[in-house]
């Protein structure tokens, strides 16, 4: 009698607890965000600006540079803070591979006749503006990575302004100049280029605007003629000498003459005012239409070598390069609010916090939505309040601009993949005010659309972000109509990639941008140059800085979300949907038709209809979802990015183990491995390429197969 007793009230306090967790715990899915969280988020009018103009961009802050650790010593002040701080916050240590140009000696660029007088010379700094420009701490244009070198040669045009990445032009030695982003620097060395010049053409950044007595900065946000975007010149992310291990003091290092994926020649890029005065004086044919630039003068291809009429004819173009690398401490910061119920489930969101000179767009606007959402998050965690529902770390990534180091470095080390990480949330950058845009992991759309319904658009209080944002940038759905487009997280572009394509851990990146039906330019062009400062940021990207307001809200919504339902809002059907956009896609591209022992088209087809049916029925199971389940559902819900992950599919691409996020060479919406090894065995016909189409085809097929095996029943 007293077992049954005991059991019975055992079961009571049970259902009790169930009963209160569930609703003291839970947001259900679907629900909205505690209106704490909307009234508080950038309650604080003048905190956003008071980040962006004091602290982040006062002055220049390149990774492991002195005023990179000031912002170190400022983000660990924010996170310790005793009434607004985490419950805990410290810096993780990196010695990693980065590359500098010399201050004593800076890169030079010159014509040179052939008694070597100097006929022009380059820019070797932009024109200063204000006195941020004049900041000596303002590093050199530069390319990191590109090695030291002086070759004096003729110069030569690309035969492709948008995409020269194997025209061999011609076969003695040469420079070539090319758009900025261009591969040349790292493609073109076996076909006889020994130096790059690297230029961003007006047509592609400021819509043909060149004078900077009116058109450009201090005008409007277009890039003056000196204007010169830095970047790093590598094709793999992480720190370079330690592959697939944290850069630790003790690491193993491999030779630097065993690094890849960097150029091999000196490469140097320059403002458009001097690639201006070079290519209108360049001989050769007149390029295609579609190869013509914003300059007033006929872009030619054909040389190398300057006009007979010019006044540089018979000269060479030398590049005089400085560069030298160096192993450096770069440290991330970290901080964390731990979970009420499950401390061991994780949310993770970062953002990277070094930049090539000032940074107040790229990397300081999204820096100062982070500390925002965590002064709101923490002062709540600090009164006694509120507490999440799992643990939230936030992640102040370094070294991004040398190639996603921090971010990498702490994938390597922390082990996440046997961790539970629920989700990995990047905020970039607001680079304009019209809209909301976002990329996402597909399963994790719907928790982004139901924040965006949440939060007004800046300047309105009818017009919500989702309102706006399917204004600029929407797609039909099969299962909901038209709404906003999420795009995919294909490539590395931001510190998603080691979470997504290494790790599988399912991630977004948010940003605010412009109305792109207005211009060409393919991203704000201040970027990576002297000029992206506090003046330019409040002036002409978001004066006011009401959507640096508007993603804190949105960003913090999405968090809340994800830290605090009871159940995790991701649904997997969207995931399902976006595989068979893929599948109809390489149906329609003909990939599954090559000559291989099986017919395979329909082994796809049912991996991708067992997904849906998978997707369906766990879909079903959470409307009449049990308490003890939800643990479980969590994590296949958690895990099911990770089922896509193959370390044998793609062994030339580092860091890339995602078999549907994978980056992919031949540009097409659909599986990447299997486009790539279709296209290039159509295009060979040889037997070995189409054998390995056919392993992509399987990696693939088992790789859905796995997933749908995610979502089912445990046995």
């Amino acid at each position: 009698m007293l077992k049954k007793v005991l059991l019975g009230s055992l079961g009571a306090v049970l259902v009790l607890t169930a009963g209160i967790l569930l609703g003291h715990f839970g947001i259900q899915r679907g629900s909205t965000t505690p209106d704490w969280v909307m009234d508080h988020l950038s309650h604080d009018r003048s905190l956003v600006p008071m980040c962006l103009s004091r602290e982040l961009t006062k002055v220049p802050h390149m990774a492991t540079s002195p005023g990179d650790e000031k912002t170190v010593q400022y983000m660990l002040k924010r996170w310790q803070d005793p009434d607004t701080g985490l419950d805990q916050a410290w810096r993780e240590e990196y010695k990693v591979y980065l590359s500098f140009p010399d201050p004593n000696t800076p890169n030079k660029v010159t014509v040179v006749s052939p008694s070597d007088a100097v006929l022009y010379t380059a820019r070797e700094k932009e024109k200063a503006y204000s006195s941020d420009q004049e900041d000596p701490e303002v590093v050199q244009p530069y390319a990191a990575y590109a090695p030291a070198g002086h070759p004096k040669v003729g110069l030569y045009p690309p035969t492709h302004r948008q995409a020269d990445q194997e025209d061999p032009g011609v076969v003695q030695p040469y420079a070539a100049y090319a758009p900025a982003g261009h591969p040349k620097a790292i493609n073109a060395a076996p076909y006889g280029v020994i130096g790059v010049l690297v230029y961003t053409d007006p047509w592609d950044i400021n819509d043909g605007k060149m004078s900077d007595n009116n058109e450009t900065y201090p005008y409007s946000w277009y890039m003056p003629p000196s204007g010169v975007e830095r970047g790093s010149f590598n094709t793999h992310y992480g720190d370079m000498l330690t592959p697939y291990l944290a850069a630790k003091d003790d690491t193993y290092r491999i030779p630097e003459k065993n690094i890849t994926g960097i150029p091999p020649i000196p490469t140097q890029p320059i403002g458009f005012e001097d690639a201006y005065a070079l290519i209108c004086e360049l001989g050769g044919e007149p390029a295609p239409s579609e190869w013509q630039g914003a300059f007033n003068c006929t872009y030619n291809f054909g040389g190398p070598g300057f006009k007979p009429t010019s006044n540089f004819n018979n000269s060479d173009v030398k590049l005089d390069i400085y560069n030298r690398e160096e192993l450096k401490n770069s440290a991330n910061v970290m901080g964390v609010i731990r979970g009420s119920v499950e401390p061991d489930r994780y949310v993770i969101y970062g953002n990277h916090r070094d930049s090539w000179v000032h940074g107040a767009i790229d990397p300081s606007s999204g820096t100062s939505v982070m500390l925002e959402v965590t002064r709101v998050l923490g002062r709540m965690v600090k009164q006694g309040k509120w507490r999440p529902r799992r643990s939230i770390i936030f992640g102040s990534w370094g070294a991004e601009e040398f190639g996603l180091i921090g971010s990498t470095e702490y994938t390597e080390v922390n082990n996440l993949n046997q961790s539970n990480v629920i989700y990995k949330i990047p905020v970039y950058i607001i680079c304009s005010n019209a809209t909301l845009r976002a990329s996402g992991s597909p399963s994790a759309q719907s928790v982004i659309l139901k924040a965006s319904k949440q939060v007004k658009t800046p300047g309105s209080d009818s017009t919500s972000v989702y309102d706006n944002w399917i204004r600029y940038f929407n797609r039909t759905s099969p299962a909901y109509g038209v709404i906003p487009n999420v795009g995919f997280l294909t490539g590395a572009g931001s510190d998603y990639a080691a979470f997504i394509h290494f790790l599988g851990i399912t991630s977004m990146d948010i940003s605010y941008t412009y109305d792109r039906t207005k211009t060409r330019a393919r991203i704000y062009p201040a970027y990576h140059t002297a000029y992206d400062t506090f003046d330019y940021a409040s002036k002409f990207i978001d004066p006011g800085f009401t959507s640096h307001q508007t993603v804190a809200r949105t960003a913090g919504n999405v968090l809340m979300r994800l830290a605090d339902s009871l159940l995790l809002p991701f649904n997997c059907s969207d995931y399902a949907e976006t595989l068979e956009g893929y599948l109809n896609k390489a149906m329609e591209n003909t990939v599954l038709e090559y000559p291989v022992p099986a017919p395979i088209s329909e082994p796809l087809q049912n991996a991708v209809r067992n997904f849906r049916s998978a997707a369906t029925r766990l879909d079903h199971a959470l409307s009449i979802l049990r308490p003890l389940k939800v643990r479980r559902i969590n994590d296949q819900l958690m895990l099911l990015d990770r089922a896509f992950l193959d370390p044998g599919a793609f062994p030339d691409r580092y860091g890339f183990r995602h078999v549907i996020w994978a980056s992919s060479k031949a540009g097409q919406a659909t599986f990447p491995g299997l486009a790539d090894a279709y296209t290039r065995a159509r295009s060979t016909g040889l037997d070995s390429d189409w054998k390995e189409a056919h392993r992509q085809l399987s990696i693939l097929i088992q790789a859905i197969q796995g997933a749908a095996h995610t979502l089912g029943d445990a046995i």
